[in-house]
């Protein structure tokens, strides 16, 4: 007679709990290291001195900046609700983050030794989830009082209304992404609830730079609902860690270890200051989201009309790309509504950041010698003919941001507008990071210089081109 099946119930003998595991691999990694307890809080004590001494003087800097004749003064209320739709954004921005890295993530020695064994998943991760729920809490606590802080906001119960309301809204958010990361592939929510505050945002930025340049600004409220908030944040972040924690066991393998391969590139990035690593990494994820494209043939012609067409079909196949170089136009006017005095370095900026958003084909020749071979022809010939579109793009954008600024010499616009070009045209076309360049030793530390010199490639030119435009603007 055959053995009966084994079912999802039976418990496998032997197998240790989630506390046990994580007790067993405490001590292990304490024989290993010789940092005691003191040393670590030590450590925390002065990271969060460093950080609320130079965050208070940011914020009583960008205080005087923003009351300063230099900046120029605009309505308050233009700022008030300018301000509401850069949260907006910045939320809808943060909501893409966690769902990039997870939020849950570990490391592959934690996926193979411990994911993959039969160990109870919920168990396992609630420590995890809820310390980053207290980070996240913590973190846009911090943000909420620094925002309020920078509105002008004096009064104590304000500054804990809006500590509270940030610490909610954050707690929030990071339960709902973890829900998210449970949830499985091609619901539509996480999506939805993504892009409905950056929707949101680009509505209210457009009202409010049509009524400010109609001459009828929208007017501040009387108070700012930072209660409202608190009280509204409040059973969402009790309703998403209660439905966060009965989704852990849903959360697999391949959300774990997706998100740590993005914390590491990351990572990586800022130790070798090689943004390249983490851009790469975010290139490749585009590409097999997309996974199958329509093929079409080119128009008959030379070699670089060629190269040219996959230039633009490589754009409409990367959408993004555009929709950002459109925002930063309404991003450019809302700029000059609510810093007037900044109007023409923000043009400079933002178009450089416009026609980096059309790089991708420069960027690919210019950091792959094997395909620069494999298409033929020269490589002056291979990067003109790819710095068409960020050329066309850059001035296209800088005719439609011309309202936004005041006239000055009639050569500085055209000089400043090829001068972004060529910066993006450098950041564009640098080659690998070199590594082994000179350093400067000085009263900080050891500075690599040669380190430094390479990565400001590009962004050296665009600094430049504002301080010519502040001088001579």
């Amino acid at each position: 007679m055959s053995a009966p099946p084994a079912t999802i119930a039976d418990t496998p003998t032997g197998v240790p709990t989630a506390r046990q595991l994580r007790t067993h691999l405490r001590r292990a990694r304490s024989r290993h290291h010789d940092h005691s307890f003191g040393d670590v809080l030590g450590d925390a004590y002065v990271i969060v001195l460093f950080t609320g001494m130079y965050g208070w003087f940011a914020i009583s800097a960008s205080r005087d900046l923003l009351d300063s004749p230099t900046v120029g003064q605009s309505e308050p209320g233009v700022r008030w609700w300018l301000a509401l739709a850069a949260l907006l954004a910045g939320t809808g921005l943060a909501w893409r983050g966690l769902r990039a890295l997870g939020p849950l993530l570990v490391t592959p020695a934690t996926q193979s030794w411990a994911t993959s064994a039969p160990v109870d998943r919920r168990a396992w991760l609630a420590p995890r989830f809820f310390l980053l729920l207290v980070g996240a809490a913590v973190g846009t606590a911090a943000l909420g009082l620094a925002v309020a802080a920078l509105g002008g906001v004096s009064d104590p119960a304000a500054l804990g209304g809006a500590a509270g309301a940030g610490a909610g809204w954050g707690a929030a958010a990071l339960a709902l992404s973890v829900v998210a990361q449970s949830s499985r592939a091609g619901r539509r929510w996480p999506a939805v609830a993504g892009a409905a505050p950056m929707v949101a945002a680009a509505v209210l930025t457009a009202a409010v730079v049509l009524l400010g340049h109609l001459g009828d600004g929208l007017p501040r409220p009387a108070a700012t609902p930072t209660v409202a908030l608190f009280a509204l944040a409040l059973p969402l972040a009790g309703l998403g860690t209660i439905r966060a924690v009965r989704a852990l066991p849903r959360v697999d393998r391949a959300t774990l270890t997706t998100g740590a391969q993005f914390a590491n590139a990351a990572a990586t990035a800022t130790i070798l200051l090689d943004p390249s690593l983490l851009t790469g990494l975010v290139e490749s994820r585009r590409w097999r989201r997309i996974g199958r494209v329509r093929s079409r043939r080119f128009l008959p012609g030379p070699g670089w009309w060629a190269f040219l067409q996959a230039d633009v079909r490589r754009l409409r196949r990367h959408p993004s790309a555009l929709l950002i170089w459109a925002t930063l136009i309404g991003v450019q006017y809302a700029a000059a509504l609510a810093l007037p005095g900044l109007a023409g370095a923000a043009q400079v900026v933002f178009a450089y950041l416009a026609a980096n958003r059309l790089t991708g084909g420069l960027r690919s020749i210019s950091r792959s010698p094997g395909l620069r071979r494999a298409l033929g022809g020269s490589d002056a010939l291979l990067r003109g003919v790819h710095l068409v579109v960020p050329a066309v793009g850059a001035g296209l954008w800088w005719l439609l941001t011309l309202p936004t600024v005041e006239p000055g010499p009639s050569w500085l616009a055209p000089t400043l507008a090829l001068g972004v070009v060529a910066a993006a045209f450098r950041a564009g076309t640098r080659p690998p990071i070199n590594y082994g360049g000179a350093t400067v030793n000085t009263p900080f530390g050891m500075i690599p210089v040669d380190l430094m010199r390479q990565g400001s490639r590009g962004p050296a030119l665009l600094a430049v081109l504002v301080l010519v435009q502040l001088f001579l603007g």
